[in-house]
């Protein structure tokens, strides 16, 4: 748990980050958070958590949240927006960010819009994880470049997994609600199982069974299933390069090894042969 004091703390990052694909603007702490009007929004990414009190955050046109602790608000670039203090103290940490892959990286995690995040998890503080970052910004010159970058893309990540977005379930409780299924899917993927079995034994309706794994893993069972396989499958060729493919499609749960050989082309962009040929010529390399 970080402590906080009455002091602002506010760190600039130079613009030789920038040519990042994903970089910090700014970070901070405001100890008394102020009124801010925008009505041509904020260049960047931005980033807005509650520590203490409690704030109002509109989105000029559209939604007024409140923010109270625990709650974050991640705001898209070029967004008109305004925020305030409810409360006679509001305390907030803050992020600016972007960076030419930002968009894509946002986009991929389904978090490329402005949207209300509250934490989920007690193991999981997005405001210690941000406060840690200040602290190395503010008493560390160094902390900048990758560093800086790749706990920037750890948060967001942390926050698509354990935040709970516009009041909706967070991926963690998906996960949860997945994990005795997933777990049997990892056993079983070798053996000659299929959706049938996997309804069976994760005894729910197909249909919410499918909409668990769309929004938990975005693709359906069966094809989590197949995944698993092709997984089990390129371990078997590592560690059994002479082993003939019909006999590696057999012990991956394949049908048959046109099947195997067809859907690892699909799925990997080559072929079953020439990714065991890559991986052996890496090995002799190394």
């Amino acid at each position: 748990m970080m402590e906080w004091g009455d002091e602002n703390i506010r760190c600039v990052f130079n613009s030789l980050e920038r040519s990042l694909p994903l970089y910090i603007e700014t970070i901070g702490y405001s100890a008394w958070e102020r009124i801010f009007a925008r009505p041509d929004g904020y260049p960047y990414y931005h980033w807005l958590h509650t520590l203490s009190g409690e704030g109002s955050f509109e989105i000029w046109g559209g939604e007024r949240f409140s923010l109270t602790a625990g709650k974050g608000i991640l705001v898209t670039p070029f967004t008109p927006h305004s925020y305030s203090p409810i409360s006679d103290r509001w305390s907030t940490v803050y992020i600016t960010f972007g960076g030419v892959a930002a968009p894509a990286i946002l986009d991929t995690l389904d978090m490329n819009t402005s949207a209300l995040y509250t934490e989920t998890s007690e193991r999981v503080s997005f405001a210690d994880i941000v406060g840690n970052m200040i602290h190395k910004a503010d008493r560390d010159p160094e902390f900048s470049g990758l560093e800086s970058s790749t706990e920037l893309y750890h948060l967001l990540m942390l926050m698509r997994k354990f935040g709970m977005r516009n009041d909706q379930p967070s991926l963690s409780h998906f996960y949860e609600k997945l994990r005795p299924v997933v777990q049997w899917m990892e056993n079983n993927c070798s053996a000659h199982v299929g959706l049938p079995e996997i309804v069976e034994q994760a005894q729910m309706s197909v249909s919410y069974l499918n909409e668990l794994f769309r929004d938990a893993f975005g693709m359906s069972p069966y094809s989590f299933l197949i995944q698993l396989r092709l997984r089990e499958a390129k371990k078997i060729m590592v560690t059994n390069p002479s082993m003939a493919l019909k006999e590696v499609s057999v012990l991956a749960g394949f049908n048959d090894v046109s099947h195997f050989v067809a859907t690892f082309r699909k799925k990997e962009g080559i072929t079953p042969a020439k990714y065991r040929e890559l991986h052996l010529s890496a090995q002799a390399v190394e």
